[in-house]
C-alpha cells in the first residue's frame, strides 16, 4: 500500500526493466480485471512520429475554449510525472496517483504470476490513465497520444471516435522497421473500422499504406495536401498565419504563437479534426473561440523562448524530422543571428547525422550530457562533430552557464538548446530557477 507519491515514482519506473514489450495482450488482461474502464470514452487517437504534442494541445486549447472538459495522455514528460495525465491541461495530483497506483499495483502482482509475465512502465502508466478517465474522472474528450508506434503500442486498446496519424519518418526503427512503409504500417495500426482518420503525413509511399489500411477497414480518410489545404502562410508577430480549407470550411488568417512550418501543419490538421467534429454534430465550438484556443496554444520544450539575455531557446528536436523543422524554423525567424547550439542526445538516435545538419546553420556547437542510463557522453558527441568551433563539457549546468556568460548583452548571437526531450526538461527547470532567482534579486 502506497502512502507516499516518491514510493508511487520509484515502483513506476522500476519498471523501466522489463523494456519495451510492443502487444496487447497485457494490456487486455488488466483492463479486464479492472472492469474495462476504456470503454466509453470519447477519445481521439494520435499518432505519429512528430507534432503528436503540438497537435494534441492546439485541440486540447480550443476544445477548452469551448468549455469541454478534456483529458489528454502525452509523454514523455517536461516538469512533471504527473503532467502525462492531464485534464484541461493541468496534471493530475499526486494523491490521485498514490490512489490510482495502489488500485492497480495488486493486479500488476498477478499477472506476474501469468504466462504474460510483468507489465513496463508505459503499461502500467497507461492503464493507470484509463482506469483515471474511465471511473473517476470521465472527460467529455480524451486526447489519446501512442507511447510507440501504433498497432501494438499499449494505447490501441481502445476505439476512438476519430484517428489521427501526424507525421511518419525514421525513428524507433529497431522495433517499427527500416522502411518508411514498415514504420507506416505501425502507425496505421491505430485505424479501426469505419472509423474516420486525418493525417498530415507527406511521403508517399508511407500515404499508400495508410490509404490501403483505412480502405480495408472502411474508414473515411483527410489528407493534409489533398482533403485538406493549407492556402496561403506567412510569419505573424511572433508566430505564424495560415488559411486552411477543409472538405466543409475555410478559415481565413488564422494564428498561431508556436512557430516553424512545421506548426502550421500540426495546427492545421488539429483544426481538420475540430471542424469534422462540429460537422458531425460531436461538439459545438464558434469560431471566434476555435481562434482563440488556436492562437493560445503552447507546447513545453517545442521552440520555447526560456531566457531573455541572451536569447536562448529550448527545443525537443530528438531524431531527423524534429531537427529538420528546427533548422526550417530558425532560418525562416532567425536568418540574421549567429546561432551557437547546445546539444545532448540518447546513444540509441543517429546522433552523427542530426549533429551534421546543426552543424550547417550553427557559428558554434556544444556537447554535453545528462543523467540518464542511455545518454551518450559529451566527448561521444563531440567527436562526431566536424565543425572547427566546439566545445564539450560532460556538466551540462557548467555548460549552461559558460555559454549564458558569453553571449549575455550579445543581441546577434543566440543559444539553441537541443537534443533529447529528457535533457530539454533539465535545462527548463535549470532556466526557470534561474529566472526566479533572479527576480527575487530585483526585488531586493
Amino acid at each position: 500500500m502506497f502512502t507516499q507519491y516518491s514510493d508511487v515514482l520509484n515502483w513506476i519506473h522500476g519498471r523501466l526493466k522489463f523494456g519495451i514489450k510492443p502487444g496487447l495482450k497485457r494490456m487486455e488482461w488488466l483492463l479486464a480485471e479492472l472492469g474495462h474502464p476504456e470503454k466509453n470514452i470519447p477519445t481521439i487517437h494520435v499518432a505519429g512520429t512528430n507534432g503528436k504534442g503540438s497537435t494534441i494541445s492546439y485541440m486540447l486549447h480550443m476544445l477548452v475554449e469551448g468549455k469541454y472538459k478534456v483529458g489528454s495522455f502525452t509523454s514523455p514528460y517536461i516538469e512533471t510525472f504527473n503532467e502525462r495525465i492531464s485534464v484541461n491541461g493541468q496534471p493530475i495530483s499526486d494523491q490521485e496517483m498514490i490512489e490510482l497506483a495502489n488500485e492497480v499495483k495488486p493486479y500488476v502482482e498477478k499477472i506476474e504470476k501469468t504466462e504474460l509475465g510483468g507489465p513496463t512502465e508505459f503499461e502500467i502508466i497507461t492503464t493507470m490513465m484509463f482506469l483515471y478517465f474511465g471511473k473517476y474522472n470521465k472527460p467529455d474528450f480524451l486526447l489519446l497520444e501512442t507511447g510507440l508506434g501504433g498497432r501494438l503500442d499499449s494505447t490501441n486498446i481502445i476505439e476512438p471516435i476519430l484517428s489521427v496519424i501526424t507525421t511518419i519518418g525514421y525513428d524507433h526503427m529497431n522495433i517499427l522497421g527500416e522502411t518508411i512503409a514498415e514504420i507506416a504500417a505501425e502507425k496505421a495500426g491505430i485505424i479501426k473500422p469505419r472509423v474516420p482518420v486525418m493525417t498530415a503525413v507527406e511521403n508517399e509511399e508511407a500515404k499508400t499504406v495508410i490509404s490501403e489500411v483505412a480502405k480495408t477497414m472502411q474508414s473515411e480518410i483527410y489528407f493534409l495536401g489533398k482533403e485538406l489545404n493549407i492556402i496561403p502562410k506567412q510569419l505573424y508577430q511572433l508566430g505564424e498565419m495560415f488559411t486552411l480549407q477543409t472538405s466543409y470550411s475555410t478559415y481565413k488568417n488564422l494564428v498561431i504563437s508556436m512557430r516553424g512550418e512545421h506548426q502550421i501543419k500540426n495546427a492545421a490538421l488539429a483544426v481538420s479534426v475540430i471542424d469534422y467534429m462540429i460537422k458531425m454534430d460531436k461538439l459545438k465550438l464558434s469560431e471566434d473561440q476555435l481562434r482563440k484556443g488556436l492562437k493560445g496554444a503552447t507546447w513545453k520544450g517545442r521552440f520555447e523562448l526560456v531566457n531573455n539575455n541572451p536569447e536562448v531557446i529550448i527545443d525537443g528536436a530528438h531524431n531527423k524530422e524534429g531537427i529538420e523543422s528546427l533548422l526550417e524554423t530558425l532560418t525562416r525567424h532567425y536568418p540574421d543571428r549567429s546561432i551557437h547550439i547546445l546539444f545532448s542526445a540518447l546513444k540509441d538516435k543517429d546522433y552523427a547525422q542530426m549533429i551534421e545538419r546543426l552543424s550547417t546553420i550553427a557559428a558554434s556547437m556544444h556537447f554535453t550530457t545528462f543523467d540518464f542510463p542511455r545518454a551518450a557522453t559529451a566527448f561521444e558527441l563531440y567527436s562526431a562533430c566536424q565543425l572547427k568551433e566546439k566545445s564539450y563539457s560532460e556538466s551540462w549546468q557548467q555548460m549552461m552557464d559558460q555559454l549564458i556568460t558569453e553571449y549575455r548583452d550579445q543581441k546577434e548571437d543566440l543559444v539553441v538548446i537541443t537534443g533529447s526531450l529528457y535533457f530539454i526538461s533539465h535545462i527548463r527547470e535549470y532556466c526557470r530557477k534561474r529566472n526566479e532567482e533572479n527576480e527575487e534579486k530585483v526585488r531586493e
